[in-house]
Order: structure tokens, then sequence, then C-alpha cells
């Protein structure tokens, strides 16, 4: 069973030193809010409910006690939206600095699944996933935003703000965990038909457990054991499943669908979707557009036996 994010999607829940500066700064503004509130009804209760004196005040006093509140009033309202304009562009000063010694990573929003790289020193070093961004607790990471089609936006709420990913142009947010868990993101731009089914997740672990994932998403995918397994390899490198899908160490290398070298090691598929179970698998690979219509993956035309088959060997990619 999928693994439910253990901070939620949210940004009254922050798991992290960005995502608690804007915590803070939505703490600010809504008790400012209420006592905005509170004094405007206040106010208004006791115009509506004064007894006014019977022999009236003249006309040049009412004028001038209303000028004169009129006039506190504009005062104080401007000098709490120039504290909250100060403190709006502290919070997002220190949300785009970017910190030294960070870990670097690349994400390419598609329509509609994110492409995660984890750039190496050597070629053979580079890590490619899908749809989940693994990062060390207590250090800072940096992402490389990028967009192949439209605008997207890239949003962990409970980790940091929003970044817009501009085609043709590099955005970068920097942000991290302290304290382990599985976060959910979201793409917060419409960004066309399946908007609200692009998301992500955002694996907080120990440094330790981080480098350890990291050195096994740079192994090449094994040579199944099993009959099945093998027959399913050679049905996905010999159809259309090749044409869009890479697999380390398979004659698959086209990326403009998800790289599949770790499927098993994923939490979800269809980036967030659906859970990483057996039958859910099977009923994506068999039509996905009846699960997320538009989606670029066409349904599939294999056989009853070639489906198992290929199900078994995708079992494999851990």
């Amino acid at each position: 069973m999928i693994q439910l994010p253990e901070a939620g999607h949210s940004a009254l829940v922050p798991a992290g030193p960005q995502a608690r500066s804007v915590d803070r700064l939505w703490d600010g503004m809504y008790g400012t809010s209420i006592v905005v509130f509170v004094l405007v009804v206040g106010f208004l209760l006791y115009a509506a409910l004064r007894r006014r004196p019977s022999d009236g005040v003249p006309i040049e006093g009412q004028v001038s006690r209303m000028l004169t509140a009129v006039v506190i009033a504009t005062g104080l309202t401007i000098a709490v939206l120039f504290c909250f304009l100060v403190l709006d562009i502290s919070v997002g000063s220190a949300l785009s600095r970017t910190p030294s010694g960070a870990t670097r990573i690349e994400v390419t929003g598609h329509q509609w699944w994110w492409e995660v790289k984890y750039p190496g020193a050597r070629p053979g070093d580079q890590v490619i996933t899908a749809n989940e961004i693994h990062l060390p607790v207590g250090r800072p990471v940096t992402i490389e935003l990028r967009s192949e089609d439209v605008i997207h936006s890239f949003w962990p709420p409970s980790l940091t703000g929003k970044r817009d990913l501009i085609p043709g142009k590099v955005t970068t947010v920097s942000f991290e965990a302290d304290r382990p868990g599985v976060y959910r993101g979201q793409c917060a731009e419409y960004c066309g038909h399946q908007h609200a089914k692009m998301a992500f997740l955002v694996v907080a672990e120990p440094a330790d457990r981080f480098g350890a994932w990291l050195a096994r998403q740079r192994d090449t995918a094994v040579t199944p054991a099993d009959t099945l397994a093998r027959r399913g390899r050679d049905v996905f490198v010999s159809t259309t499943c090749a044409m869009c899908h890479a697999i380390e160490g398979t004659p698959a290398g086209s990326h403009v669908g998800p790289d599949l070298t770790h499927l098993m090691s994923r939490h979800t598929i269809a980036a967030g979707t659906l859970p990483n179970t057996r039958g859910w698998r099977a009923g994506w690979v068999a039509d996905p557009q009846s699960i997320k219509p538009g989606t670029k993956m066409p349904p599939s035309d294999l056989s009853a036996g070639d489906l198992q088959a290929v199900l078994a060997y995708l079992e494999t990619l851990r």
C-alpha cells in the first residue's frame, strides 16, 4: 500500500525553515485580520446602538470628529500594510537565497508528470527518476526548474513556497526539511486537462539512507531470473513501451515518458494519481486514458498473456 505523506499537503504544517517563515508571515496576517475585523464590528455596533444627545451636536463638530476618525483609521491602515510589505519582502528574499553546498536537483515539468534528475560528477553517475524527490534531512537542496511545454508551478507546501516553471527559462528554489517524512507536492499553476493529477512526493530521510538510495538508483536494471519476467522484458523492449520509456541496462532508452529503471522503489504511479500496486499498474498499462484522460500514454494493445508478463517484469525493477 502507498505510504501516505506524514505532514500532509498543507502550508500550515511546516517541516522546514522556509515553510516556517511563510507560516509565521501567515500567522501575523491572520492575527491582524482578526483584530481589524473585531475593531470594525465593534465600531459599527457602537455607532448603531449609542444614544445620541437630544440637543444635537453642531455640524462642524460632527465633521471634525469624523475627519479625525478617518485620518486615524487611514494612518493605521497604511502603517499595518507597510509593516506587512516589509515582512513580505523579507520572507521573499529569504526564500530566494541559494545556500552554499546545497544538493543540486533538476526537475522538469511535463504534461502531466515530473522528471527528476540528480546530476553526477561523471555521466554514469547521473540518476533519473520521476514524480518523487529524495533529499537528506537537515541539508539544503537547490532545485533547478524547467518546463518542456507550458507553465507549471512547483509547490511542496510543507517545505517551501511556490515557484513557477517557465518554458525556455531556468528558475530555482532552495529549501530543506528538518525532519524525516514523506511530503506531498502539487503543480499549482493550471497547465491543462490533468493539472489536478500532477502531484509529486518529497521523501526526506537521514543522510545515510539518502546516500544508499542514491547509490541504488545508479544501478542498471537486473536481468530477471523468472521465465515470465524475462518474457515481459522482451515484450517491453520490442513494443511501443520502449518508444517512450527508458530502462537502464536494456535497449529501451527513450525519455518521452518517465524512466522506469527503478519503478518499484516509488510510492505512486501516474504522478501521484495511483498507488504503486500490481492491480493499479495493470489498469494503468492497459488503459491509462480511462484513469487520466488526455495523458500522452496511449492505451495498450497487449494480449492478456503479454500484459501479465510485462507486469511481472516491472516488478523486478527495484
